[in-house]
C-alpha cells in the first residue's frame, strides 16, 4: 500500500489501526506512521509487525511502549517530545485508542498543557458490529467490559437497563455464556441481541437471536477470538403496576415465590429482579422462595 512521508506539526498524532485485516489501514495512518518523529504503542511488536507489513521503515526512529501499567514517565517524555517541536504518534495494539484500550490520560495530559493533538481515525470493533448485527444504531451505549464476577456484572447490567439504545460490550469469549446468561435475567430473556466474532478476520461470525437463546447456545460452548455483545434497548409493553400487582397475587397464591416470579417475569417479558422486588412487596405468607 503506497504512503508518504509528509511534515507532520509538533503534537500528539493518535493512530487508528487494523482489528484483524492489516489492510484495514488508511492512507492517512500509514503517512502518520511513517512521518512522525517519534512513536508509541500499546504492543510496539504488533506496531512493527504491521510497519513491516505495509513497508514503512523505522528509519532508526524509537517505539516506546506505553499501555495501562507503563506509569507517567514515559507519557512525560512523550508530552517533552511534542514541547520539543516534535510530531508523536500513538497506536494501539488493535482498533481505536482509547476505546476500551490505553490513551485516555495521555490524551488528557496533552490537553490540559495546551499541545496540540490530533487523530488519524480507523477500524473500531464496536462500530464494526453495530453495522453487521441487525440491531438499531440511531443510538447505543458503549459499556466496555462488564464486571468478571457474577454480582458486580448483574449489578452493571441493571443499572443499563432503560437506556434508550442498543448496549455494547467488550467479552472474554470464556465469560459469554455467564454474561449471556445474566444479560437474559438481568435485562430480559426476549430482548434481542448479537453475538460478534473476530470481525474483519478470516472466521468472522455474527450469531443473532434473543438474549434466552443465545445463553443456552454459548452455555458449554465457549468460542475463540476477540467478541462483541450487542442487545437491543428494552422493547417490552409498559405494565401497570395493577397489571403486575394482581398477576403477582394469583400466582403467589398457587406456587411458590420463586416459580411465581419466573412465571410473571416471563410472561411480561420483565427482568426478573424488577418483579421480585414487587413479589416482596406483596408478600406471600407461609411461601417459599
Amino acid at each position: 500500500m503506497n504512503y508518504q512521508k509528509v511534515a507532520l506539526a509538533p503534537g500528539l498524532y493518535f493512530v487508528g489501526v487494523p482489528i484483524g485485516s492489516a489492510r484495514d489501514i488508511t492512507l492517512r495512518a500509514l503517512d502518520v506512521l511513517a512521518s512522525a518523529d517519534l512513536l508509541a504503542a500499546e504492543d510496539t511488536r504488533s506496531l512493527r509487525r504491521l510497519l513491516e507489513i505495509h513497508g514503512v521503515s523505522l528509519d532508526g526512529r524509537q517505539v516506546l511502549s506505553l499501555h495501562d501499567h507503563s506509569g507517567t514517565a514515559v507519557q512525560q517524555r512523550l508530552l517533552t517530545a511534542v514541547r520539543e517541536g516534535r510530531s508523536v504518534a500513538y497506536a494501539s495494539e488493535a482498533g481505536m485508542p482509547l476505546i476500551a484500550d490505553p490513551g485516555f490520560e495521555l490524551s488528557r495530559a496533552t490537553a490540559e498543557a495546551g499541545l496540540m493533538q490530533t487523530c488519524a481515525p480507523g477500524p473500531s470493533a464496536v462500530l464494526t458490529a453495530l453495522v453487521l448485527a441487525g440491531l438499531p444504531t440511531d443510538a447505543f451505549f458503549f459499556a466496555g467490559f462488564l464486571p468478571n464476577a457474577r454480582g458486580p456484572r448483574r449489578a452493571a447490567l441493571e443499572k443499563l437497563r432503560d437506556v434508550p439504545g442498543t448496549l455494547a460490550f467488550y467479552e472474554s469469549p470464556k465469560r459469554l455464556g455467564a454474561m449471556l446468561k445474566d444479560a437474559a435475567d438481568t435485562l430480559g430473556a426476549t430482548r434481542q441481541a448479537a453475538m460478534c466474532r473476530e470481525l474483519t478476520k478470516r472466521f468472522e461470525e455474527v450469531q443473532r437471536g434473543n438474549l434466552a437463546e443465545l445463553a443456552e447456545k454459548y452455555a458449554q460452548n465457549s468460542p475463540k477470538g476477540e467478541v462483541v455483545v450487542l442487545i437491543d434497548r428494552s422493547r417490552s409493553d409498559s405494565v401497570s403496576e395493577m397489571d403486575l400487582t394482581s398477576d403477582l397475587s394469583r400466582a403467589l397464591s398457587e406456587m411458590s415465590m420463586r416459580d411465581a416470579v419466573d412465571l410473571v417475569a416471563q410472561a411480561h417479558a420483565l427482568p426478573r429482579r424488577q418483579v421480585y422486588q414487587a413479589a416482596l412487596a406483596l408478600g406471600k405468607p407461609g411461601g417459599k422462595d
